[in-house]
């Protein structure tokens, strides 16, 4: 084995693109490191540290070898047909090839050959020379810039204006790149620039440039001598812990977006308390926060019950004993944005929600399905039936059902409206949000308000649900509209592409239904969506069945992913096979099939339900009618269908009671019938009413067998 050392890439350029940095710092260190191990240059389980600043992409490997080892590699030629000639020997294309890999003198069968007839292709056994280091290190860090996860390039000079100037494309210009081999500089290039171990540290921090004796002094000599913290964890850890050391007794929110755009800005991190008017905090507190965090990247403070402070935090570039001006220079420029907000605030609060309205006739939604408000008005119809379904399982009188309909009806025509305020203008993180503030404000009932932010809901996977009945039943309304609208344009979700959410809905639809336990069929609900698009185009492409199927795929992810129970594949299969529109009944009929599985008669009846498909399957055209007792001859079918019998009562008790273990439970009573059934009863007699009544009896099994789950699904 050559001898090895650390390995140091360093590329030294303009600020880049902080949403991007931590991409790039990874990409830059893991493609560089995959070629090197792929070459045979480093060990496959080499350790190595990243390096991300806002003016550098590093990455230092602990062990390169000067030159990879030799290795025998198996290389594939041509095929046979193409590789002889008719008489058999080697033709111009095999010579030209293993010229090509400096073979001239060999004998045709030193060749092996793999495949059959057509198939059939020439190898060769070679000895591959490991490559050196320089050339591997080239051609990785040409393999690493090359894939870097750029949006996008700029166009510069090298040397503009001379004679060796250089056109270059790159994310931003790089202006020294650095390639260290234990203490010996390897002679690579890249983007104009050619290798040295000179770098330089923080831009106001440090003194001029820094010579790198060596690949293992790179990190030590940016922190002293360039005041920088190279590595992105490393620095990202400094700032939430400064963070939380400013913060003091109150809560510093830190979303991870922020920190890490904060920490992409930032090669010397330090963080120093500011405040703004207390006046302010008239504004809702969600305003002022994005302000901060959207516009000028401050870390906001709340109180230990949530509520905003007039303090906040600031990531500063420079660490020095009199933050001052610091202090007030960022004082001075947050005022103007919370002077905004607060006079948005003030101008929205000057026009009642529900008088914007009608404004909604303007916004469009889309141009095959109306504007915002002929949205709304089917959104309200659909909340209305939604309303109507949901009553008997609150257990409302006639007055109260009345009065959610109503409700439902103010909040759908307020839920949207915030859309057209000054504030949402500016900030359309806050729709919904704002809405609830001013219909508050309004004096709107307080389900109505609640449901102005609630109908959003769930806006992401694990997020929380309405808790108002009048926001469940809008953010219902709301999913299924859009869902049933947007399908039957056309743009139903493909492949990855899925611009309206449509996946997103659906998942948000059977969370509403599945964790709300509403016993909602969906098929009746859907085709009453549909008739609220008066266009002929929805009516024709929204598909009913396919969009009953897209709910249940995302039903079936949403179990599957449920932390609270693991089910196999094959009792959700079961579960789902059988269900229609009532998706309430999923988890309670997922729970019991698991238990169901435990019981030892279990696999009986499961392989059984298996053997009666197919019989049934084999025999549908056959009018088996009803089971005539008087037919049945032998002891083990009387059996069976006196168990049946006794049963039928005792499982649709448990099935209305939605007591689905029960029914399962039940069920164990007829393995033992049903066994002997299939070893003495041959249910293909020669007898046609025979025949008939057995396949009658064995078709009232199945149902029997089927309420909870296809059992089929099963059989092992």
């Amino acid at each position: 084995m050559s001898h090895s050392a650390p390995l140091l890439i360093e590329l030294l350029t303009e600020e880049l693109p902080p949403k991007s940095l931590k991409r790039l710092g990874l990409s830059f260190s893991e493609q560089i490191v995959q070629k090197l191990i792929t070459d045979g240059l480093a060990k496959v389980d080499v350790q190595y540290r990243s390096f991300a600043t806002p003016r550098r992409l590093a990455v230092y490997i602990a062990e390169v070898f000067e030159k990879a080892a030799d290795r025998d590699v198996k290389e594939k030629l041509l095929p046979v047909a193409i590789g002889l000639t008719p008489d058999g020997k080697p033709s111009a294309p095999l010579l030209k090839k293993l010229a090509s890999l400096d073979i001239v003198d060999f004998d045709i069968r030193q060749l092996e050959r793999q495949g059959e007839g057509k198939n059939e292709t020439f190898f060769i056994q070679l000895k591959k020379k490991g490559i050196a280091l320089t050339a591997g290190v080239q051609a990785a860090l040409d393999a690493s810039i090359a894939q870097l996860p750029i949006a996008k390039t700029m166009h510069y000079q090298i040397h503009p204006g001379s004679k060796d100037a250089v056109d270059v494309q790159f994310v931003r210009p790089a202006h020294r790149l650095i390639a260290l081999h234990g203490t010996q500089v390897v002679p690579v290039h890249a983007l104009g620039l050619h290798a040295d171990r000179v770098t330089r540290g923080h831009r106001f921090l440090s003194q001029g440039e820094i010579s790198i004796t060596d690949s293992d002094s790179y990190e030590d000599l940016l922190k002293t001598q360039g005041k920088v913290i190279p590595n992105f964890e490393e620095r990202l850890a400094s700032i939430k812990s400064q963070l939380q050391d400013q913060a003091n007794q109150d809560q510093v929110l830190m979303p991870e977006a922020l920190l890490e755009e904060v920490n992409a800005l930032v090669e010397c991190p330090k963080v120093y308390s500011c405040k703004f008017e207390q006046e302010f905090l008239d504004v809702p507190q969600e305003c002022l926060i994005l302000t901060m965090q959207t516009n000028q990247k401050y870390f906001a403070l709340t109180d230990e019950a949530g509520k905003l402070v007039n303090r906040f935090l600031i990531v500063s570039n420079i660490e020095t004993t009199s933050p001052d001006s610091i202090i007030s220079g960022n004082e001075r420029v947050v005022r103007p944005r919370l002077s905004d907000a607060k006079f948005f605030y003030q101008q929205d609060l000057k026009t009642p929600l529900i008088e914007r309205f009608e404004q909604l006739s303007k916004v469009v939604y889309h141009n095959k399905l109306g504007n915002q408000k002929e949205r709304i008005g089917r959104i309200i119809l659909i909340a209305q039936y939604i309303s109507g379904l949901v009553s008997n399982h609150f257990q409302d009188s006639v007055e109260l059902t009345s009065q959610y309909s109503l409700l439902c009806e103010r909040g759908a025509k307020l839920m949207k409206a915030d859309l057209l305020t000054d504030m949402v203008g500016e900030f359309p993180e806050l729709q919904g949000i704002m809405g609830r503030y001013y219909a508050t404000h309004d004096g709107e009932h307080p389900e109505v308000a609640q449901a102005c932010a609630e109908h959003y809901l769930p806006r992401f996977a694990g997020d929380v649900l309405p808790t108002s009945r009048v926001g469940l039943i809008l953010a219902l309304a709301d999913k299924l509209e859009t869902i049933v609208g947007i399908w039957g344009i056309g743009l139903s979700p493909t492949g990855e592409k899925d611009p309206y959410a449509l996946r997103r809905h659906a998942l948000g639809v059977c969370r509403l239904v599945v964790e709300n336990n509403l016993p909602i069929d969906l098929i009746p609900l859907l085709q009453f969506c549909l008739t609220q698009f008066k266009s002929d185009e929805v009516q024709q492409k929204a598909s009913i069945s396919d969009i009953l199927q897209f709910l249940k795929d995302r039903l079936k992810s949403l179990v599957k992913d449920s932390g609270n129970m693991s089910y196999s594949s094959e009792e959700i299969e079961s579960v789902l096979a059988n269900i229609k529109g009532q998706f309430n009944e999923v988890p309670p009929k997922l729970q019991a099939v698991h238990h169901f599985q435990t019981l030892p008669q279990a696999s009986i009846l499961a392989n059984a339900n298996k053997r009666l498909n197919n019989i049934l399957k084999k025999n549908v055209s056959e009018d088996v009618g009803l089971v005539n007792e008087s037919i049945l001859e032998l002891s083990a079918e009387k059996n069976l269908f006196t168990v049946l019998q006794e049963l039928e009562p005792l499982l649709k008790a448990a099935f209305i009671a939605q007591d689905f273990a029960s029914s399962l439970q039940y069920l164990t009573k007829v393995s033992a019938p049903v066994e002997a059934f299939f070893n003495d009863v041959m249910v293909m007699d020669p007898d046609l009413n025979k025949r008939r009544n057995r396949l009658a009896l064995l078709n009232q099994l199945h149902q029997q067998l089927n309420q909870v789950a296809d059992l089929s699904q099963l059989a092992k």
